[in-house]
């Protein structure tokens, strides 16, 4: 799978982990940075990932910050991108059976590292339900299907 992860200085070496980690398990990756321990803005690099995985470069996307919440804030953004912040597997792989999340927020200061991975595993290893969910998901992204009552 082609994936694309993305952080602001907070999350660096979890990025570095979990691209490494990645990789060995056969996935490829592109690291949308930063490259350094600097301070960055987080939206910056969530606009980034964002449009990666809204034009298909990437098929999925881990985004990290200190808490993953201003980085999922930023990704959602992007009305073609569905992120979800996670903390434990099962909402993981929630996130992607009903909400068909393809991106992933994660809190670096918030997560250990092995935890972080069985949450990557998950939302990678569950598919899309559909059905009934596809309604609703389609909603998030398309302003003209929305119920106005």
């Amino acid at each position: 799978m082609r994936i694309a992860i993305a952080s602001d200085h907070a999350a660096l070496s979890m990025k570095a982990e979990l691209r490494e980690w990645l990789v060995e398990i056969g996935h490829e990756v592109a690291d949308l940075g930063p490259d350094s321990g600097d301070s960055v803005d987080y939206p910056d690099y969530g606009y980034k990932l964002a449009g990666v995985v809204a034009d298909g470069t990437a098929e999925r996307g881990i985004a990290l910050c200190g808490s993953g919440i201003g980085i999922s804030m930023s990704v959602n953004r992007n009305p073609q991108v569905r992120c979800a912040l996670v903390s434990e597997p099962l909402s993981a792989s929630l996130a992607r059976e009903h909400n068909d999340a393809n991106c992933l927020a994660i809190g670096a200061r918030l997560t250990g590292i092995e935890m972080a991975k069985a949450c990557v595993t998950a939302f990678l290893d569950t598919e899309f339900a559909g059905g009934r969910h596809q309604r609703r998901v389609d909603k998030l992204s398309n302003p003209a299907s929305r119920d106005p009552s």
